[in-house]
């Protein structure tokens, strides 16, 4: 997993990732892992969130690896959606958790202007992983939605909304998927060369 030149950005979601949650944990684990902080976690608009991302890749020019959670998965397709071309090129890859669907009828108002989601590939390798039991995304629409980003994706059974209340304080099975990811975008840079 050590690999010096790249810098990976962990991008909660909604009222942030507190101490216990696994974003927390693989940003203490992780080399050269930054956290992007945004002003509001509990009343988040969608502009701070894509122009804070943006700060944050913009601030080094060292490549970046993306991990989102939830809203911040969201954060990211609409960042890919704006960004400068610099800033997309320096994006190799994003590991997008438990996307939470701002567009279902039972989401939080307070999320509703992250809607609608954008449905464009991703300029860069990216990994959707999602829950067959999330409350915050059905099976379906996480399909739609890796689809839309050109995704590969992985359906994880009984696993919940991937954060501390279903029970993945550090989830240390995660970095298989990081992993994954990490191949496909040195396959990738192969296919480019």
């Amino acid at each position: 997993m050590r690999n010096e030149s790249i810098r990976y950005l962990i991008v909660p979601g909604w009222q942030g990732s507190p101490d216990d949650h696994w974003q927390t944990h693989w940003q203490n684990s992780l080399p050269n892992s930054f956290r992007v902080e945004q002003a509001d976690w509990l009343k988040p608009r969608r502009e701070d969130w894509v122009g804070e991302l943006q700060r944050a890749i913009a601030a080094d020019s060292t490549p970046v690896i993306l991990i989102a959670h939830s809203l911040g998965c969201i954060t990211v397709a609409h960042w890919a959606e704006l960004a400068p071309r610099q800033s997309l090129q320096q994006v190799r890859g994003a590991l997008l958790v438990a996307p939470a669907d701002v567009e279902r009828p039972n989401c939080s108002p307070s999320l509703r202007n992250f809607a609608p989601i954008p449905k464009h590939l991703m300029p860069f390798p990216t990994q959707v992983i999602s829950s067959d039991n999330d409350s915050a995304v059905s099976t379906e629409r996480a399909l739609e939605l890796a689809l839309g980003w050109g995704a590969e994706v992985g359906i994880l059974s009984g696993a919940g909304h991937i954060n501390v209340k279903s029970g993945h304080q550090r989830w240390e099975q995660g970095f298989a998927h990081l992993y994954r990811l990490q191949n496909r975008m040195e396959q990738h840079t192969l296919r480019r060369a």
